[in-house]
C-alpha cells in the first residue's frame, strides 16, 4: 500500500527527529519521560489534526487565508488516514508480527512468569469488583504458562494512582487466583507507573532472589519496547506476547471509511512507535 508506506516514512522521520532532540540535549530521567510522552501526544493522530487546526486559525488570524485552508486540510487528511481501519490494522500488524504467538509446549521453563498490568482495573469504592479490558489476556496467559509447569514464580507488575484506588498487582493477583494459581506462587510489584518502572522495579526483586531468566508476557503491541526494557536490567527474556490485535484483516468499503476504534488502534501503535525508538536511542524514559 503506498498510502501505508507513506505513513510509514512519516513516523519513521517524527522518530527520528525526537531520537536527535534526545541526543542533543541532556535531560534528566523525568524529563525525558515527560518530553517522550508529550512527543507521542503530539504525532499521535488527534494530536497532530488539533495542533494543525490551531497553526491554521493562527493563519487565518495573520490573514493567511491560503496557507490556513491547506493546513486545515492537511489535518482532516492525517486524521482520516490514521482513522481508516486498514491503516489501523497495517501499522498494527508491523508491530506484532515481530513476535508470533507461541504454543504452551514451547515455551522453555524459566525462573519466572513475569506477567505486566495494563488490562485489569482495580476494584474502586463505587465500583467493587475488578473489571477486565482487553490486555487482561496477560494474565490469563501467566496463569496458562504457571499450569504448564513453566516456572514456579509469576511476578504480577503493576501499579496505579493511589489516590484513586489500589495496585493493579492486587486486582491480578485475584483474578489470576480465581483462574487457580495459589497465592503462594505470586510476586507482586504494584509501585510501577510506566513500563521502565515494571523492568526496573520487577528486576530488582527478581536479583534478590537469585533470578535471571524469565518469560515476559505482555501484548504483542507492546512486547518490543517491554522486553528491551527487561534486558536492559540484565534480565534474560522469553518473550510470550498475547493479547493480539490485528488478527483479522478488514475488508470492503468499510475498511477505508473513518471509523473510532481504528483511529485508537493507530495511536497506540504510534505510542509504542516513539516508545521504542527512545529505548533503541539508549536513553532513559518513554512513553507509558
Amino acid at each position: 500500500m503506498v498510502g501505508l508506506e507513506l505513513v510509514s516514512y512519516l513516523l519513521s522521520g517524527f522518530s527520528s527527529i525526537f531520537c536527535k532532540a534526545c541526543q542533543a540535549i541532556t535531560l534528566s530521567i523525568s524529563q525525558i519521560t515527560v518530553f517522550s510522552k508529550y512527543t507521542a501526544i503530539l504525532i499521535s493522530p488527534l494530536g497532530s489534526a488539533i495542533f494543525l487546526a490551531l497553526v491554521a486559525f493562527l493563519l487565518i488570524a495573520l490573514h493567511r487565508r491560503k496557507f490556513a485552508l491547506m493546513i486545515s486540510a492537511l489535518a482532516v487528511f492525517w486524521l482520516f488516514i490514521f482513522s481508516t481501519p486498514m491503516v489501523s490494522y497495517q501499522l498494527r500488524l508491523h508491530m506484532e508480527s515481530v513476535f508470533l504467538p507461541v504454543p504452551i509446549a514451547d515455551v522453555p521453563k524459566s525462573d519466572a512468569i513475569v506477567a505486566l498490568g495494563g488490562g485489569i482495573s482495580p476494584a474502586q469504592p463505587h465500583f467493587p469488583f475488578i473489571n477486565l479490558r482487553s490486555a487482561a489476556d496477560r494474565t490469563y496467559q501467566a496463569a496458562r504458562l504457571y499450569k504448564a509447569g513453566k516456572a514456579h514464580l509469576v511476578v504480577l507488575s503493576g501499579g496505579s494512582d493511589p489516590q484513586v484506588s489500589e495496585p493493579e498487582a492486587n486486582a491480578m493477583a485475584t483474578f489470576i487466583q480465581d483462574l487457580g494459581v495459589p497465592a503462594s506462587a505470586l510476586l507482586l510489584e504494584g509501585l510501577s507507573r510506566t513500563t521502565r518502572e515494571n523492568a526496573i522495579f520487577t528486576a530488582k526483586h527478581l536479583k534478590e532472589r537469585g533470578i535471571d531468566r524469565i518469560i515476559l508476557v505482555t501484548s504483542a503491541l507492546h512486547m518490543q519496547r517491554a522486553k528491551r526494557l527487561f534486558e536492559e536490567q540484565g534480565l534474560m527474556v522469553f518473550p510470550d506476547a498475547t493479547d493480539y490485535e490485528a488478527t483479522t484483516k478488514p475488508y470492503g468499503p468499510l475498511a477505508y471509511l473513518p471509523d473510532t476504534d481504528a483511529l485508537d488502534g493507530s495511536s497506540r501503535a504510534i505510542k509504542e512507535w516513539v516508545g521504542l525508538w527512545v529505548v533503541k536511542l539508549g536513553r532513559l524514559g518513554s512513553p507509558k
